[in-house]
């Protein structure tokens, strides 16, 4: 019985940090943002290419990340202050131009499944940050078990955004879009913002 608590508590410890993170309810608009042009088998495919993808950035972090860290002299600002920069030219993109992406070339989904759905958005700094400090805490296993988890909640939450195209329309998706692509360049200088404290800190 003890050992069942212990799982319990140690997999609270590691999936609540993670979800939290995560954060995949806030990234289900941009997403909408992003793939408002795709049909929803299309958009089936980038929300399950960037999980894919997200899943094995994460495993490797997991492994090996704080040895890759060192090895390149990378440091997490580093992490918060790039991802904000690709957020913050997607967002600006979005309002001048209409787009993020040309996403009706084969090309484009791709990119789009990679970044910036995998990284920065599900798996950005935070979330990175977050499993190099649990697998120092916790046993791996567990760390990515919770990880797996968070990931499938993430495809639960995604997969609602057919519904929401549906319920919304084409023009309503046009609408959102403009105002999560403001929010998602407010969230980069955000990132970017602890970054250079940090190193300014």
């Amino acid at each position: 019985m003890d050992t069942v608590f212990s799982l319990l508590r140690d997999f609270g410890l590691t999936f609540v940090p993670l979800f939290v993170a995560m954060d995949s309810i806030s990234t289900v608009p941009i997403l909408l943002s992003l793939t408002h042009d795709l049909a929803d088998k299309k958009r089936n495919s980038v929300i399950r290419n960037a999980l894919i993808t997200a899943f094995g950035l994460g495993l490797i972090f997991i492994v090996v990340g704080k040895g890759i860290f060192l090895f390149l002299g990378i440091t997490v600002n580093d992490f918060l202050i790039a991802g904000g920069l690709i957020l913050f030219l997607l967002g600006a993109k979005e309002l001048v131009v209409g787009k993020m992406f040309e996403a009706q070339a084969i090309a484009g989904e791709d990119v789009i499944a990679v970044v910036p759905l995998a990284t920065p958005l599900v798996v950005g700094p935070a979330v990175l940050t977050t499993l190099l400090i649990l697998t120092d805490q916790y046993h791996i296993i567990m760390v990515t078990f919770s990880f797996i988890v968070n990931l499938l909640i993430s495809w639960l939450l995604f997969a609602q955004a057919n519904r929401l195209v549906r319920v919304l329309g084409h023009g309503g998706v046009l609408a959102l879009s403009k105002v999560f692509a403001l929010l998602l360049a407010a969230i980069a200088v955000s990132m970017i913002h602890r970054g250079i404290m940090a190193f300014v800190g």
